[in-house]
Parts: structure tokens; sequence; C-alpha cells
């Protein structure tokens, strides 16, 4: 049972696939209750793969990868790949919250999606497994195909059911990230001739390799992941791709697929080439920062509602970067945990975006005022994750920023707290355009006879955001077993820098 988990979480969604291949496209509710069902069943397996993960530590949580599956692949003359998965402290949690978010992205489908219902559930479903699969691999040609076979579905969810600049949108994603791709095949490739292997577990006890040859291979690794991030001055395709994706697209594009830039450097980049990683930890610091503020500066700027979420993701991840890189405890836990929080809240207000759009087709803050009268549980909900967003303690935001904070001002890798002093201004900017988003909306009078026959949320609409409250409350209020399960496996990783 064990071995198979791993397998089990990651192609579960195909076999919501093959049953949906064969139902007619005018069975919509049928074909959305099946996709539904499949990720719920995903998410079931994805906890009996936390509860096994547990308990392989014999009462304490493992540093170790664990739950792995190792087996011949592909044989090329004298080359050996294997598929090879498993999960440890840095995966589980993003694995984790892939399998909850797909769900909730599923049910705010409900009423959003209405043609093609049958081809949007397989594409979401594929996508499920190729993020999933980005996660797991342990084996550098089996995470690139999984890392590159993440483009098609979201290519084709931007592209045919989204905004009106869709088509453009979709390809400016497609060709940034499979540029910065590029490179990183490349040094997939010479480090797979160089060391015998692609196995990453192999290569980071082999180690050994020079550190100006590091230097090029984390440069080659971090142009993918740093696009996929999107770190600045690499993030002009983030905008277009939130604003013109479908709903469901924008939460997972935000939930998950950005995490897979952060994971990459978090897995890759400190763990192949730790020389490299402690000699670049400033100017990644540095670039972190000008992010932060930069991604803060323009979200204030919009009238969009929905690109102001956008361009604080450049701000937030920003944060995720610059704890990565303080390169000790409270930095990266911070990191990861709030990789997870991004993904909760920024998820959360995509949906609150989605759910408002459907009522009044529009996203222009100036065409709402006073929503909090005509659907105060909206607006109640909406209130929440606007705190959460902006990090007020209590709520999930502030734990994961102040660990950041934390081990950014005292980091030794990046040399400097000015960093930290710099990134805290993003906090201030973050209460500042999240406050004007929530005044223009929801406070004042209801000047528009539009807004004044606007229906409250419904009871499908509620259950797909109470479960992100949920954990917004949980990890604000009690990190401590999210720490923990993280914990092992990042002291593991820091032993391993010079």
């Amino acid at each position: 049972m064990d071995i198979d988990l791993t397998t089990l979480v990651t192609f579960l969604p195909l076999i919501g696939v093959l049953v949906l291949l064969f139902m007619k496209g005018e069975q919509k509710n049928a074909i959305r209750w099946v996709a539904l069902l499949t990720s719920l069943v995903t998410f079931a397996v994805s906890i009996v793969l936390l509860v096994n993960f547990i308990a392989a530590g014999n009462g304490a949580i493992s540093a170790d990868i664990e739950l792995e599956t190792k087996v011949p692949w592909i044989s090329l003359g004298g080359w050996q790949i294997y598929y090879h998965v498993g999960v440890d402290g840095l995966s589980i949690l993003l694995v984790l919250l892939t399998t909850f978010l797909v769900p909730l992205c599923i049910l705010s489908t409900w009423s959003a999606v209405e043609d093609r219902v049958k081809d949007f559930m397989i594409f979401f479903l594929l996508l499920e497994t190729g993020m999933v699969g980005v996660f797991v691999a342990l084996d550098l040609f089996l995470f690139y195909v999984f890392w590159e076979f993440t483009l098609v579905p979201m290519y084709f969810l931007i592209g045919i059911w989204g905004g009106p600049r869709r088509m453009y949108a979709a390809i400016k994603f497609f060709l940034y990230t499979m540029a910065g791709s590029i490179l990183m095949l490349l040094a997939i490739l010479w480090l797979g001739i160089q060391q015998q292997t692609f196995s990453v577990p192999e290569l980071i006890a082999k180690g050994g390799i020079p550190e100006n040859i590091q230097l090029w291979l984390f440069l080659a690794f971090a142009a993918a992941f740093a696009i996929k991030v999107p770190m600045w001055p690499l993030h002009s395709w983030l905008p277009d791709a939130h604003v013109e994706a479908p709903t469901a697209g924008s939460v997972i594009l935000a939930g998950v697929l950005l995490k897979m830039g952060t994971y990459g450097f978090l897995r890759f980049n400190l763990s192949l080439f730790p020389e490299a990683a402690v000699r670049m930890a400033p100017w990644i610091a540095g670039l972190a920062v000008v992010g932060i503020i930069y991604g803060a500066a323009v979200s204030y700027a919009q009238q969009d509602v929905k690109k102001l979420v956008a361009y604080s993701s450049v701000s937030h991840l920003g944060f995720v970067m610059l704890g990565l890189f303080a390169l000790n405890p409270q930095g990266v836990q911070g990191g990861i945990l709030q990789m997870i929080n991004h993904g909760l809240s920024t998820g959360a207000l995509f949906l609150i975006v989605g759910m408002i759009y459907e009522r009044r087709h529009t996203r222009d803050m100036d065409a709402f005022g006073g929503l909090w009268k005509v659907m105060p549980i909206y607006g109640l909900i909406t209130l929440i994750v606007t705190l959460s967003s902006m990090g007020l303690p209590g709520l999930n935001g502030f734990v994961g920023e102040f660990s950041i904070l934390l081990g950014a001002f005292g980091s030794e890798a990046i040399g400097s707290p000015w960093f930290a002093g710099l990134a805290a201004l993003g906090v201030i900017l973050a209460a500042v355009y999240m406050l004007k988003m929530f005044q223009k909306m929801f406070l004042g009078p209801v000047d528009k006879e539009e807004n004044k026959v606007l229906k409250d949320i419904n009871w499908r609409e509620i259950i797909t955001l109470v479960p992100l409250l949920i954990f917004i409350f949980w990890i604000g209020l009690y990190p401590k077993p999210f720490f923990a399960l993280m914990a092992p496996a990042v002291e593991k990783l820091l032993a391993g820098l010079p």
C-alpha cells in the first residue's frame, strides 16, 4: 500500500478522464458530478498519503523521502531512466494543497462553465495529474515530463474558456514557460550525462560539481522556475493569464502552478547546487524585494479587481522567494507555509471575484459600492479573506510573512537586515491596496441600480469558500502541525549547504 499510494494519488484523476471520455457532452450535470467525485476521491487518497507519511517516521516526522516507488522506465543503451516518485516534508503539503483546491475549483464551475463542459473537466483532471506529478517526481527526466505536461491543459483552459483576449494570454503563457524550460532541459541533460543518473537523491549524494559549473546550472534551472513563480522582471505573462483565464483556471494558476516555480527552487536549486545557492542568495533576495514592492504598487493602481489580485501574487510570491533564500529554518519554513497560505487566500480571492463577475459581468471597482448592504454573507467572507491576504495577526498570512521576515532579518546568506526592512513595506502596501479595494466595492451607499437587485451568494458558493476559511483560521491560530511536517526535511536540506 505504501508503495502504491504516491502513484495512486498522482494518476487517480485519469480514471475520471477515462469515464468522461465515454460520456455524452449533453450530460452536463453528470459530467460535473463525475469530475467532482473523482477530485474528492483523489483528495481522500492524499489524506491517506499524509497519514502514511506521518506513520513512516515511527513516532516522529521523517526527514527522508517516504512512500517511494522506483521502477525502471526507459532504457537507452547504457542509460536507465526510472519512474521514481515519493514525498517528504518539502512536498507533502503542496500535494495536499493541489488535491484540496481542485474539487473547490470544479465546484465553482457549476454555473460559470456552460460551454463544452466535458472538455473543460477532462483538461482540469489532466492538469491535476500533471501538478501532483511535479511535486512527487524524484527523477529529473520524469519531473521535466510532468512540468511540461501541465502547460497543455492550462493552455486550453485559458485559450478556450478565457476572456476576450484569451488566445493572446494563452500563447504568452505557453511561450514564456517554454522559453525557460528549454534552458532547464539543457541543464538536466548535462547533469544526467556527467553524473550518469537523473535520480535526484543520487545526484545530491554524489555532489562534487565544481562551483563555477554549479552557477551555470543554477541559472539554467532558475530561468524556468523564476518565470513560473513569477519573479520580477519575468512576471509580465501573469496578469494577462490571470485576467483572461476562467475563474477555476485563475484559482489553480495562483494556488498551485505558481508554486511549481518556488518548489523547483527549493527541491533542485538549493539541494543540487548548494554553493551556487549561497552565492546567489543576496541577488535572489534583491529581486524578491523588488517584486514585493513593485507588485504591491502596481496592485494599488488597478481598477480591475481581478488584475489587482493577479499583481498581488507577484508581491506575495516575492515573500516566498525571500524566505527560501534566507537559507535558515525560519525563512525556509515560512516560505513553504506562505506557498500554502497564498494558495488559500489568493485562491479564495479569485473565487470571490468570479462570483461577483457572474452577477454583474464587470470587474471594475467603480461599478460597485455598498455591496455589504445587499450581499452581507459575501461581504463578510470577502472581509476575512482580504484581512488574510494583507497579513492580519490571527489569520494565515501573518504567520508565513512573520516567519519569512524573521528569517530574512537574521540571514547570514543574504547578509543584510535591510532586505527584511524593505520587504516589511510590502505588508503595509498590501493593507493599502486591499483595503482600498474593499472600501470601493463594499462600503458606502448602493448608488447603482444594478447593485440593488444583486442576490447574496448561494449554498454552493458558500460550500466552495468555507473550506478555505477553515484553513485560513487554522493556520493563523495553530500553525504548529504545518511547521512540524516540514521541519525535519528543511533541517536536512539546510545541513547540505556550505
